[in-house]
């Protein structure tokens, strides 16, 4: 299954293609700002903005030592380092993500607070009570044991510790349409219902301060996308970078998911008790 998860998100020369990509929008990839990074490294709904409302719930500072889960191309920990100044250290299955992660962080000068290594969620290398907090953004979609993942950042977490977690999960509308931005087939996807969530984090021992559902913004951002996308194609950086050539068929099915309610968009902060 892992295998099978990383094939989904591998892509050749990824680090290249960004570099092509910022060049052909006007950027210089020696002068560049981790804003200017944002619409290929922040591959979630509603992208920066997002990243930028549940880091602000999920109350770090410059003092902190912050586990990304599922860290990608390193958007998120990027924009938390670079914004509260705080360590960060991220997780990903995929090793050309964090391989390029670590390229990324060099190009924007925040090589020496973040860094990434390629590991299992389900098994995570680090010692426990090693992070003052943690947070995932878009990964658990293609975790099946999410009690395991759950018990796994609680154990690196110091008590008293904060847990956010921005995922897809599943609607009330029936179904996701695939392929979609995390899975092409049903077989590597594992939506769990908002209920379910709230259960999940609570038999995993932790106190859930905080809950937001975001799907509505959700859609407006998808329509928002589609409007530019209708307009003249994809801009030279973006998702599509990372999706390849069912880029549209996958957008759309997103799309259509949220209108029809089967995806829901879930921010939750929890405490590890202490």
């Amino acid at each position: 299954m892992n295998e099978r998860v990383a094939r989904h998100y591998e892509k050749a020369d990824i680090v290249a293609v960004i570099e092509g990509a910022l060049r052909a929008a006007g950027k210089d990839p020696a002068n560049l700002e981790p804003a200017d990074l944002a619409p290929v490294d922040e591959f979630h709904v509603r992208g920066r903005t997002a990243t930028k409302e549940l880091a602000g719930r999920l109350g770090v500072d410059g003092t902190m030592h912050v586990l990304d889960v599922g860290s990608g191309l390193g958007g998120p920990s990027r924009l938390l380092a670079a914004e509260y100044g705080c360590r960060v250290s991220g997780i990903d299955l995929t090793a050309a993500y964090c391989e390029a992660a670590a390229v990324l962080a060099g190009w924007v000068g925040l090589d020496g607070l973040v860094s990434y290594r390629q590991g299992d969620a389900l098994d995570l290398p680090f010692d426990d009570n090693a992070f003052d907090a943690a947070w995932t953004i878009h990964a658990a979609m293609n975790i099946s044991d999410k009690p395991r993942m759950y018990a796994e950042v609680r154990r690196v977490l110091r008590p008293g510790g904060r847990f956010a977690v921005y995922d897809v999960l599943q609607g009330a509308g029936g179904e996701a349409f695939y392929p979609a931005p995390w899975a092409r087939h049903p077989s590597i996807s594992f939506l769990v219902t908002p209920d379910e969530l709230r259960a999940l984090l609570a038999e995993a021992g932790f106190a859930i301060t905080g809950w937001r559902d975001t799907t509505e913004l959700g859609r407006d951002w998808f329509r928002q996308v589609a409007a530019r996308l209708s307009g003249g194609g994809p801009p030279p950086l973006g998702f599509h970078l990372l999706l390849g050539e069912g880029f549209a068929e996958m957008a759309g099915n997103q799309r259509r998911n949220l209108e029809e309610n089967r995806i829901a968009m879930i921010e939750a902060v929890c405490e590890k008790p202490g």
